[in-house]
């Protein structure tokens, strides 16, 4: 869990040294297995110059720990997936030359990338923290909100390749906050796109701590400030959107928020809000249909681990890792603490399977952040990648068990009910060792497997491609909202390949305040043909699409009858 002024490293080692016996279990096991996946370290070839900046100053504020997120998506849609690097800002007591910010790279195809910002409009300069994107004004662009320490932001997309911002205008700047991840969603299933931002704590420059271990200074804990409660905004339809945190249910609850992400996990055919805390409870809200939501993450099994523990939660990510067609949830957390696999039982509840499935092997020294339930090998199961890295910078000198840079880590699903470690046996793309944060998935090479992009505190990024060598089948899949809102966020899209029924959903904001995946992957082994196609969209209306063949990115128009090829 994450450490506090009052301390609790020595007991929580303690609390938690069954797991390792366990986990160790698994270690002849991983040995033995030769990796499947292949990852490559392209960060050099790919021509992004982006480094990240904290603000430090040696001050020790809190929100240097937790900066920042980062986003995969189309801005300009030329079809190649684009990357957006979240920025921190000088901080009390930092000065700079040349301020940091954001930075906007356009995918040229071929592993090379071009920086837009300032062409684009999106070099905001503020603090950044979390990213969520989404076409909020339902005009067939993605648009842009970050939640920032500090005012937030929504750069509205013009169609042209550059942004706008709208903040003023939409309502949505969110205080002087510590923000945290967000996500577009439906909260009521009008057709068009809500926003729930996360809020972090009650920080400030006056009400500042550090902590000392073993005379070290260090950064402090989340639970030496106040909670704070996160905000839903419900979007007008016509640019504008309202606060309505109270009334939806959701300000009568306070956390501290970090990473997120919104999904149908109960399948009742609305989108509910799954928030991670950090050292408490996670927060999980259920919607009744209509926008009013009731917490309820101790009766569903997410607030606390399989010992009843309040994790120090990090990122949050959601898939189908056993093929059941139930949505489960994977989240990463503080050292000391195992990044946790909650198995959906289809009933409203969840059960705590990582040790059983070995879905925490190797997280347990290290802080853990970025996450994800995608199949990087095509064979038809959802494999898990986890960005790894210490806060504090000088952690060796007052713990011998973990550091500051660390590998990051990568288990390769077994066959649904196991996951192996072979982040020693997949390429260069795992030797890289930094402080990394927020992480996004997706094709940037439009081939038809998942690559990487991590954002490393303090550093340079690390952009990895996907060289898995195997002839495993795939299929990619856009929705087109008509009705509904025109990412199609908050559908539920199931294929059926012969023996194999693969569920998923698209999510706008996920993992650890970063935004993927909105183009959905489904990795289908040796099956060559899809035989169906569902896609349930927000609202209730269902389509089907039949006999496709594989190896392709679709578009799938909403009331449409046939599947287009891109």
């Amino acid at each position: 869990m994450r450490t506090s002024a009052s301390g609790c490293q020595s007991s929580c080692f303690l609390r938690k040294s069954a797991a390792v016996g366990l986990l160790c279990l698994y270690v002849l096991l991983s040995d033995c297995v030769s990796a499947s996946i292949r990852l490559r370290d392209m960060t050099k070839q790919t021509g992004i110059a982006f480094i990240h900046t904290d603000g430090s100053s040696g001050k020790r504020y809190i929100v240097e720990t937790v900066s920042a997120g980062v986003a995969l998506f189309d801005y300009d849609g030329d079809g190649d997936i684009d990357i957006y690097f979240l920025n921190g800002a000088p901080l009390r007591g930092t000065t700079v030359k040349v301020p940091p910010k954001n930075a906007l790279y356009r995918n040229e195809g071929g592993w090379k990338f071009t920086e837009v910002t300032d062409s684009a409009g999106v070099g905001d300069a503020g603090y950044g923290l979390g990213v969520a994107v989404g076409d909020y004004d339902n005009d067939g662009d993605p648009d842009i909100y970050l939640n920032n320490y500090g005012f937030n932001l929504l750069y509205q997309n013009n169609g042209d390749g550059t942004f706008t911002d709208v903040t003023k205008k939409a309502c949505v700047a969110n205080g002087r906050k510590v923000g945290a991840g967000a996500c577009f969603l439906d909260i009521d299933k009008d057709g068009d796109l809500d926003l729930y931002v996360a809020n972090y704590v009650d920080f400030t420059y006056e009400n500042h701590q550090i902590v000392r271990f073993n005379g070290y200074p260090a950064y402090v804990g989340p639970m030496n400030y106040y909670p704070t409660s996160d905000t839903l905004y419900r979007n007008n339809g016509d640019g504008t959107f309202s606060d309505i945190s109270i009334e939806s249910g959701i300000a009568a609850h306070k956390g501290t928020g970090m990473g997120m992400i919104c999904a149908d996990y109960d399948n009742d055919g609305d989108t509910d809000i799954f928030v991670g805390n950090d050292v408490a409870g996670n927060s999980v809200f259920e919607n009744n249909g209509a926008g009013k939501f009731e917490e309820v993450g101790l009766i569903t099994g997410l607030a606390y681990d399989l010992g009843g523990t309040a994790q120090g939660t990090m990122g949050v990510e959601c898939g189908d890792y056993n093929n059941d067609c139930l949505l489960d949830f994977y989240v990463t957390s503080y050292q000391r603490d195992l990044a946790t696999l909650y198995r959906n039982l289809g009933d409203g509840s969840f059960e705590d399977v990582t040790r059983v499935t070995a879905a925490g092997d190797g997280t347990l020294p290290h802080v853990t952040w970025g996450n994800s339930l995608v199949d990087f090998d095509n064979d038809g199961d959802r494999d898990i990648f986890i960005a790894c890295g210490h806060l504090h910078d000088n952690v060796e000198l007052f713990d011998n068990v973990t550091s500051y840079h660390v590998q990051n880590i990568l288990l390769e699903n077994t066959g649904g009910e196991r996951f192996v470690n072979v982040s020693d046996k997949c390429g260069d793309g795992l030797e890289v060792k930094l402080s990394s944060r927020g992480a996004g998935f997706d094709d940037l090479d439009n081939d038809g497997d998942i690559d990487v992009v991590i954002l490393n505190s303090r550093w340079e990024p690390t952009v990895l491609r996907n060289d898995s060598a195997n002839d495993n089948h795939w299929i990619q899949i856009c929705l087109g909202g008509v009705k509904t809102n025109s990412d199609g966020i908050g559908a539920h899209i199931k294929v059926t390949a012969g023996d194999l029924t693969l569920l998923d959903e698209v999510h706008s904001g996920r993992g650890y305040q970063s935004h993927y995946g909105m183009r959905l992957h489904f990795g289908l082994g040796n099956r060559d043909r899809v035989d169906r196609i569902e896609v349930h969209w927000i609202g209730g209306g269902i389509d089907v699409f039949e006999n496709i063949a594989a190896n392709r990115l679709l578009t799938l128009t909403e009331g449409g009858s046939k599947a287009v090829s891109e």
